[in-house]
């Protein structure tokens, strides 16, 4: 009777494993999505009263990471006040307006950003309270600034000039915590 008993055990055993109710002890962890690459921006534009137009730019990637999180490189951190749109900026898709102002961090290597919370309190340690790392779709634009875009936005503030920033993005595996 013991071979039909541990036939069974087994046999509900590899059930079990088939179904996902468990995992196999030596199962190897998941790959990171991003392939330890995380998106950066930089400053693509000086403009009206102020303000700066950060993106992308040909460098960037969106997707997957176009950056090593080894890395190391500011964090791009937004304050969003609800500033209104200066004179000579059209906010669009491509180009919108944050509603405040960015700054950039002390530089900090990428894989120590270990969560969007870690990035955010990067930026609130080094500037204060209510500012957050600045994320892909902050630029807003339509009536009302009521639609997101991404790609690139315009917003108050002075960021060094041929630097690229961690920015975080909200639905893709392109940060540094993926």
């Amino acid at each position: 009777m013991r071979p039909i008993t541990l036939g069974l055990s087994l046999g509900a055993a590899a059930l079990l494993l088939a179904a996902g109710a468990v995992a196999p002890a030596a199962a190897a962890p998941d790959a990171p999505a991003n392939n330890g690459k995380a998106m950066t921006w930089t400053l693509l534009a000086d403009g009206p009263a102020g303000t700066v137009r950060v993106g992308g730019g040909p460098l960037s990637d969106a997707y997957t990471g176009d950056t090593a999180t080894t890395a190391v490189l500011p964090v791009l951190c937004l304050k969003v006040d609800n500033s209104p749109v200066p004179a000579g900026i059209t906010p669009d898709f491509y180009a919108g307006w944050a509603r405040g102002t960015v700054a950039a961090s002390n530089p900090i290597r990428g894989n120590r950003l270990t969560s969007r919370a870690v990035a955010d309190g990067v930026c609130a340690n080094t500037f204060g309270a209510g500012w957050r790392m600045a994320e892909f779709h902050d630029g807003r634009y339509g009536p009302n600034l009521e639609s997101s875009g991404g790609w690139s936005y315009w917003a108050k503030g002075d960021v060094p000039l041929g630097t690229r920033f961690w920015t975080a993005i909200n639905d893709q595996p392109a940060n540094p915590w993926n």
